[in-house]
């Protein structure tokens, strides 16, 4: 029996590795711009870390830029140290590059990181980058803003008059440029990476307070911004509420609440500041990289303030510091706390069939009619399971990002193409083969440009104008390229593996009991709809009935669209690198479920899952 078992674990293993092996390795394609720009010091390629020139901005030495590429495309980890020179100084320690070669491992489980890829990202002289780019600019001007005023309602009860104005202020520059007058009017969104739109009566497709800087999946577009995943709780152990924003995570509770970063504080907004981090020097290393406010509490005594996510630098703060995956644990914990239903296609098999009808209802004339199912999911189809799935996916999805990232697109993040833009006059001077491409783009984006201006200090170094890009962190954005994005990569496997599990079509609402809505409040089948959203400044979280009800699916999507533009709101993110990245880790976690449902041998199963664009891909054994 052993020898038989034995073989039939390698056949099994054998069968995954052959539909790993026979998925089509795809071509790797850039835009062309770090070969397209060599000669203008690489200056639209990521050059963090190494020594820049203090006038232009640009990589100082074209070489130690090649040198780099040839370390990235070597391998090994040895070479960044001894070949690639860096900038020293003896009073501030240096950052190092984040895993550059972390792409070129394997893995015994789901897609090569090297058997899935990313489009060519907006290339300069594009409208969409020049578009992308002002969205990043107003959304650094719009940080302490209410995310409530990012809807067409709120339940503040507040005067948001002025926030109102300020979101409408940054959308009517951004509906202004070419980029949505030409590719929404033409296809209301679906021209590159498309936007939610709303379509107005004369059939033009407009950015609105309830579409603008959201996502782009089904539901993203629908109640408050925030995903409820990033509010609520679920009922604890020792009596806390779902609107007291804690879950429960074992005998212990995960508070929902977070730091509270100092309004108004923004970094990189000189030119030395810029260049000096630029260079690669760690200038937090004593501190966070974010000054959290701190109120009085007693005699000598201080304390961190925290609160509901608020505003888009409460968002901020929040992917700045959490574990990468810790978003979709705490909404696989919130789920599994509200008895949310598992995919219909195998409730049977997870222990939750009451949740769709009895089984004397399901076949009255079969042999089981009646009969209690004694048989549930925990290591199979259960809490575990998905627990242990949503997180493992995540290094996957973190390995196949970064061979994106260094070995095929090595794209500037925008704190850089801030100080592209800042020295735009300068640079097309200096690069006659950039055919006046940066002041073309400035052109484009110059009410925005006119806004940053206004934010920004007036600097000796920056004579044409101050377009840096206030930044919510001061050490900017991590050491390594921008495209893709490694929270939006994991975002999209991880929120994939919670959709293949529980049944999306649920609504967030409030069970009946005895005919009153008074029951629990989850997403289930047949309830009462319920929405919850941060009050008072993120004191507290206000329930009400939404205008549309929110499904789990759309809510996930949500999820998955927050945490991802949330590093867009600190200034490390592009809308490209959450759009490609995005389904990039979908596809990830869609393969690695294929090759599992290889392993379930007897009981038949089917997984349903809808993707970020809005079909649905089947997995499982029938």
């Amino acid at each position: 029996m052993s020898d038989n078992r034995a073989e039939t674990s390698y056949r099994v293993r054998v069968s995954a590795a052959e539909l790993a092996r026979h998925r089509v390795h795809p071509i790797h394609k850039a835009n062309g711009d770090e070969e397209r720009y060599a000669a203008a010091n690489y200056l639209m390629s990521f050059t963090k870390g190494l020594r820049h020139d203090h006038g232009l901005g640009v990589v100082a030495v074209r070489s130690h830029f090649e040198a780099m590429r040839q370390a990235i495309d070597y391998g090994y980890a040895k070479p960044f140290t001894t070949e690639v020179p860096a900038p020293m100084d003896p009073d501030i320690r240096r950052r190092q590059w984040e895993a550059p070669t972390a792409g070129t491992t394997y893995d015994l489980q789901g897609p090569d990181a090297q058997a899935v890829t990313m489009a060519p990202a907006p290339a300069l002289c594009t409208d969409e980058l020049a578009f992308e780019m002002a969205e990043v600019y107003q959304l650094a001007v719009l940080r302490d803003t209410p995310l409530s005023a990012f809807a067409d309602h709120t339940k503040d009860g507040a005067d948001l008059g002025e926030d109102k104005d300020r979101l409408a202020h940054a959308i009517g520059h951004l509906q202004d440029m070419p980029y949505a007058a030409n590719g929404f009017a033409e296809t209301c969104g679906t021209k590159g990476r498309p936007r939610k739109t709303e379509t107005t009566k004369k059939g033009d497709c407009m950015l609105t307070p309830q579409t603008a800087f959201r996502g782009s999946s089904p539901g993203v577009d629908v109640g408050p911004y925030l995903s409820q995943f990033l509010w609520i709780g679920n009922n604890t152990l020792d009596g806390k509420a779902m609107d007291e924003g804690f879950i429960q995570y074992g005998a212990q509770c995960v508070d929902q609440r977070v730091p509270k970063a100092r309004p108004g504080l923004d970094y990189m907004t000189t030119w030395d500041d810029w260049i000096r981090v630029q260079d690669g020097f760690d200038v937090n290393h004593a501190g966070v990289g974010q000054v959290i406010d701190e109120d009085p509490c007693g005699p000598g005594q201080r304390f961190h303030p925290k609160r509901f996510i608020y505003t888009p630098r409460d968002l901020a703060t929040y992917v700045h510091f959490d574990a990468l995956y810790q978003a979709y644990l705490n909404a696989t914990l919130i789920l599994l706390g509200m008895g949310t239903p598992f995919d219909p296609g195998f409730a049977h098999l997870s222990g939750m069939r009451g949740a769709y009808e009895p089984m004397n209802k399901a076949d009255p004339s079969s042999d089981d009619a009646g009969r209690r199912l004694n048989a549930g999911g925990f290591a199979l189809y259960g809490g575990p399971h998905i627990l242990s799935l949503v997180t493992e996916v995540a290094t996957r999805a973190l390995k196949a990002v970064r061979f994106q990232k260094f070995n095929n697109h090595l794209r500037l993040r925008p704190e850089a193409l801030a100080g592209r833009i800042a020295k735009a006059q300068e640079l097309d001077a200096e690069y006659p083969q950039l055919c006046g491409a940066m002041g073309k783009m400035c052109a484009q984006m110059q009410g925005t440009l006119d806004h940053i201006k206004k934010a920004n200090p007036e600097d000796a170094n920056l004579p044409n104008g101050n377009y840096l890009l206030p930044m919510a962190f001061a050490e900017g954005s991590p050491m390594h390229p921008t495209y893709g994005a490694g929270h939006a990569t994991v975002a999209g496997a991880c929120t994939t593996i919670v959709k293949a599990f529980f049944d999306t079509g649920t609504v967030l609402g409030q069970r009946s009991t005895n005919g009153c809505g008074d029951g629990d409040i989850g997403f289930y089948h047949g309830v009462s709809p319920r929405c919850f959203e941060a009050v008072d400044e993120g004191a507290s979280l206000d329930c009400s009935t939404p205008k549309c009800p929110l499904t789990l699916e759309g809510e996930l999507n949500k999820l998955a669209a927050n945490i991802s533009i949330g590093r867009n709101m600190a200034g490390v993110h592009y809308f490209s690198d959450y759009y490609d990245s995005l389904r990039m880790g979908e596809e990830i976690a869609i393969g690695m479920l294929e090759e599992q449902a290889l392993c379930y041998a007897t009981d038949d199963f089917v997984m349903s899952v809808p993707t970020f664009d809005g079909e649905i891909r089947r997995i499982g054994r029938k």
